[in-house]
């Protein structure tokens, strides 16, 4: 039930908020935040709004950089890392015109609302609903440095296999062996319990959470469908409460797609079903794996664009040190059902059309959550537009293990971006799907690309440790 201004005052007063918090996001999907005095909060507040400095957020904007944030009162939650009782609200920025304020279209949550609007005025849908699956490292050490004298990074979870000399109780976790394990190896299990049910408290429904491959380590929260827009606020608290709540447990997590050499990388595989006047649209008894012809165009769209839409949904130098060979993480371009060596899988266990749908598995956290969903959308919509066929186009279905083909059939096989590089490359050629109706602005794109390829110059220049097992001592 949506939340109005006085729901809001009530609230304060019921729980005895003492400030009130406003969470913001800037271009690479990390809350910044304003907090005022729960006095000063009024209905002012939530007409009015929070001002603050776009540009500081890495927005390139052409108008005056001074903007305000308009709080959603529909996402307000007491936020339980502080202390003094706070309550917390996301919203959306606004550009200050008289005598009507007007969104902010480089903000992230003004683009994922865009392209639904997008979605719904083309008449193909009126909701997508996505299942985003976190996966993440939770460490009992971390330190790094890069200066003159050192370059280097030293991790530690006390259940790893590396420790079994040291541990003493013989509880340690053989290498890549950690799926699923139970107590007394599964040592962080409460902590994850508690995130969860911090989630249940804000609204975030949970399915599951538990152990996953890597012994150092590694874990997944798995939410339940939800609305698009809905999710996309719902990953940056998730986020938020995985990284406090670790924290508090003297832990600390990381979503680093891969963090540990040798060991499985964390993704953020994105399950996807579009809805329309209550009826499931990618459900079809008579298609391949029970999708609808809608449903194979969109994953056409999410193919044809695969490698523009990485430097988005992977938009890190690290993402791809994940997509290797080797471990469950795709490389290569197809779908198929119940295969994760393709980057398109379709769960053959979501058997109700309502229920029906596929999941996207190259994404990981590192991404801005608003435009990773907004980008899938648009490149899912532009594949229905334009009637793009997966099968036809020569990317499946792929019903074997594409890692177990022969080296000559692997050659024939299209794989995703080697590297951050290439997939800014793709995305400066292969744009137009996202600037559909304006919903992505060009501008935007053009200072996340300029953005993204300083970070990566940057990084080139810094010596590795393993360059120095290789070059040392030539």
């Amino acid at each position: 039930m949506a939340k109005s201004v006085q729901d809001i005052i009530q609230l304060i007063k019921d729980n005895d908020i003492k400030m009130v918090d406003f969470k913001m996001v800037d271009i690479n999907g990390q809350y910044r935040h304003v907090t005022i005095p729960a006095g000063n909060f009024s209905e002012d507040t939530m007409k009015s709004g929070i001002g603050f400095d776009a540009s500081n957020y890495g927005y390139a904007v052409v108008e005056k950089s001074d903007m305000v944030f308009i709080p959603d009162p529909d996402t307000a939650v007491i936020d339980p890392f502080c202390e003094i009782p706070t309550l917390s609200m996301t919203g959306n920025a606004m550009i200050i015109d008289s005598p009507e304020n007007r969104p902010l279209a480089q903000y992230p949550r003004n683009i994922i609302r865009a392209a639904v609007d997008y979605m719904k005025d083309l008449g193909i849908a009126d909701k997508m609903l996505i299942l985003p699956e976190f996966e993440f490292y939770l460490f009992d050490e971390v330190t790094w440095g890069v200066d003159g004298s050192y370059v280097g990074a030293s991790v530690d979870a006390k259940q790893s296999y590396w420790n079994s000399t040291v541990e003493g109780k013989g509880v340690v976790v053989p290498k890549q062996k950690n799926y699923h394990i139970a107590k007394p190896f599964d040592v962080s299990y409460e902590c994850r319990s508690e995130m969860c049910m911090h989630m249940a408290d804000m609204g975030i429904q949970i399915n599951y959470h538990h152990p996953e491959v890597a012994a150092s380590g590694q874990f997944e929260i798995e939410p339940q469908l939800g609305e698009v827009v809905e999710m996309a606020d719902a990953t940056m608290m998730i986020k938020y409460i995985i990284h406090n709540t670790a924290l508090k447990h003297g832990k600390t997590a990381t979503f680093m797609p891969k963090p540990i050499y040798g060991e499985a990388g964390s993704g953020m595989h994105v399950h996807m079903l579009l809805m329309k006047d209550g009826q499931p649209v990618f459900s079809d008894d008579n298609g391949y794996s029970h999708l609808s012809e809608t449903a194979h165009y969109f994953m056409g769209g999410l193919l044809k664009h695969i490698s523009s839409l990485c430097a988005i949904t992977n938009p890190s130098t690290n993402s791809f040190k994940r997509l290797v060979p080797g471990f469950e993480a795709p490389v290569t371009v197809g779908y198929a059902t119940s295969n994760r060596s393709a980057v398109i899988r379709i769960p053959a266990y979501a058997k109700s059309p309502d229920k029906r749908r596929f999941e996207l598995r190259n994404p990981d956290a590192t991404c801005n959550p608003y435009f990773c969903y907004a980008a899938i959308l648009m490149a899912g919509l532009d594949g229905i537009k334009n009637k793009i066929d997966p099968h036809k186009n020569g990317w499946g279905p792929y019903d074997c293990n594409l890692f177990h083909l022969p080296e000559e059939e692997k050659a024939k096989l299209q794989g995703l971006p080697v590297c951050l590089e290439d997939a800014l490359d793709a995305l400066e050629n292969d744009h137009a799907y996202l600037t559909e109706a304006g919903v992505f602005p060009e501008e935007l794109i053009k200072n996340f690309i300029k953005s993204k390829r300083a970070e990566c110059a940057e990084l080139s220049k810094i010596p590795h440790p393993a360059e120095f097992d290789k070059y040392y001592n030539l």
